[in-house]
């Protein structure tokens, strides 16, 4: 991935968010310059912390969260993921 870059963060908006692609997936992209502000992946670590039961749960959900994203950003919209097991 290119000009993309992952943040970790207490909360997003909702605070139950876990993660979050702010950007614009390849898939809608026409011109995209060199000089553009890299894409965000984010992680919101309390959030993820509280719906984990233990440190292998928060792994998994990390996992799932960042893998998440990371389609977004490939243009893989929610209903696709759901359809995948990864939503």
């Amino acid at each position: 991935m290119d000009n993309v870059v992952v943040l970790t963060a207490d909360r997003g908006d909702p605070p139950d968010l876990l993660g979050l692609y702010d950007g614009v997936p390849l898939t809608q992209r026409e011109d995209y310059g060199g000089l553009a502000m890299p894409d965000r992946i984010l992680v919101y670590r309390l959030a993820l912390c509280e719906v984990c039961g233990d440190v292998d749960e928060l792994r998994h959900e990390v996992t799932i969260t960042v893998v998440h994203e990371v389609a977004h950003h490939f243009g893989i919209d929610d209903d696709r993921l759901d359809e995948l097991g990864w939503a």
